[in-house]
């Protein structure tokens, strides 16, 4: 049991979710064979515009498979933001590459296209786009860097689902892209992740890969070396019945970040702002206090209060295993220090939201 009477994340899982995984269970189609896996593969391409989609199953080797389908490997560097969540770079390391770290955007907290071009050597074959906490980068300058200097895009969109730049919903402009539906994403699957390209060979190499490298016309016989990355029928059942709610997910969302938006305006935070020419899907909905030695003790007031909080992603560049050849990305640092996540489900009530906005309130009445 947790701690905390108001969590920062609790899925709903209400809808169709028992129905389909019943069915499931009725039909003893428990693994990664069954209708729903095709069928939810199908519904999640059609619902972001691309034309390919292979589930997997978890975020992490979704981007390990999207790597691995491009021929990254060692020797190669990945341009990705060091405002992340680890599982970006550790990916990269999975395929022997090299994590190049970069700064963010203040006014975003997304990778920063003119420092991304910076950071590009001979070495360089692909740049990674984080949509951090559901804002879209900047894909215009992105995808122009990457033409000019002939680089793959992988969109890092586990963070995402719902989030759009320019009218098209992200992980559709780069060369491959890959989502997450762990239990506190704006769908769920438990675990689970999808790779979506408009590129079918890249689709096929995934499937391959992630099927234990079975050839496709041989019983029994493996022509590479693969992983078992599949996801199961049960997983991809949650995860279609959740798909079919979307609509009712995000714009609960949106609406919970209005809501703080309009509640916090005039004390000294800041919150995570939608950018223009784009819809900020609010995965976790995010705030800045003024000065780095106040997040903590605003969280230590908030969690008294029964509320739960969670930092914003310690900057990559700065843990033990790639700090090798540590630099500074200050922007990056400044955000990570000052950051928090708050409760942000979907589900939650008028009355939770109105103790978490007056327990905010009475830290700085309490700071006078």
């Amino acid at each position: 049991m947790s701690k905390y009477s108001i969590p920062i994340y609790q899925p709903d899982l209400g809808g169709n979710v028992k129905a389909y995984v019943n069915e499931c269970l009725d039909t003893s189609w428990i693994s990664s064979r069954g209708r729903f896996v095709s069928e939810f593969e199908d519904r999640f391409a059609q619902r972001i515009g691309v034309a390919h989609a292979a589930s997997v199953c978890n975020g992490t080797v979704a981007l390990h498979l999207a790597l691995m389908a491009l021929g990254i490997g060692p020797g190669d560097e990945v341009i990705v933001p060091t405002l992340t969540y680890i599982a970006s770079a550790n990916a990269i390391a999975y395929t022997g590459a090299t994590p190049v770290f970069v700064d963010s955007v203040r006014s975003t907290w997304q990778i920063d296209p003119e420092d991304v071009r910076r950071h590009i050597t001979p070495r360089t074959r692909a740049i990674m786009p984080v949509h951090l906490y559901g804002q879209a980068c900047d894909m215009d300058a992105l995808m122009a860097i990457a033409a000019e200097h002939r680089l793959f895009v992988v969109e890092d969109c586990a963070e995402a689902f719902g989030t759009f730049y320019k009218g098209r919903h992200v992980g559709t402009f780069g060369d491959i892209s890959t989502f997450s539906f762990f239990g506190n994403k704006t769908i769920t699957t438990g675990e689970g992740g999808m790779v979506v390209s408009k590129d079918k060979t890249l689709i096929e190499r995934s499937r391959h890969l992630k099927g234990q490298g079975l050839a496709a016309h041989r019983e029994y016989w493996h022509d590479v070396v693969g992983y078992n990355y599949r996801m199961t029928n049960i997983e991809a059942a949650i995860g279609l019945a959740q798909l079919e709610r979307a609509d009712e997910f995000i714009g609960k969302k949106r609406a919970l970040a209005e809501t703080y938006r309009t509640a916090l305006q005039d004390l000294p935070v800041q919150v995570h702002a939608e950018a223009p020419d784009t819809v900020h899907s609010y995965w976790m909905v995010s705030i800045l206090v003024e000065r780095a030695e106040q997040r903590d003790a605003l969280r230590e007031h908030l969690a008294k209060a029964g509320i739960e909080t969670r930092p914003l992603f310690y900057p990559v560049h700065t843990m033990p295993m790639y700090a090798r050849n540590y630099r500074k990305h200050s922007v990056a640092e400044d955000l990570a220090w000052r950051g928090i996540n708050l409760p942000s489900w979907p589900g939650l009530s008028q009355a939770q939201l109105e103790i978490i906005v007056e327990a905010i309130r009475s830290f700085y009445r309490d700071a006078h």
